[in-house]
């Protein structure tokens, strides 16, 4: 068996991977059985355009908190936390912590 690299890590959010299914299934006129339950359930639980998700994803970058990541955005996008105890167990497996003010501007940046 060969061995696999990981060249390049990138987090998606639920919409891109939606988004890829859809590109594929019209390249290859027919996903595979995994690929088609994974769209079955994306069918369900996306709730936006890839437009708004991007559009999101720009504001939540631009409110420039440092220990904010881009798997962490992506999340956020996702999940679309609406209470401060949302958005904390978003981050409640990681190591790192946010101040209560830049939490607030999370929020106000989601509704």
């Amino acid at each position: 068996m060969s061995n696999l690299e990981v060249v390049e890590q990138t987090a998606l959010t639920m919409v891109d991977v939606h988004e890829e299914l859809i590109k594929i299934e019209k390249r290859t006129k027919e996903l595979a059985p995994r690929a088609e339950k994974t769209k079955e359930y994306l069918n369900k639980f996306v709730n936006m355009k890839k437009k708004e998700s991007d559009e999101l994803r720009k504001k939540l970058e631009d409110l420039n908190i440092a220990r904010l990541k881009d798997k962490h955005i992506a999340k956020i996008i996702d999940i679309q936390p609406k209470d401060m105890d949302s958005l904390k167990s978003l981050f409640s497996g990681e190591t790192i912590s946010f101040k209560q003010e830049e939490l607030q501007k999370v929020l106000e940046c989601i509704k």
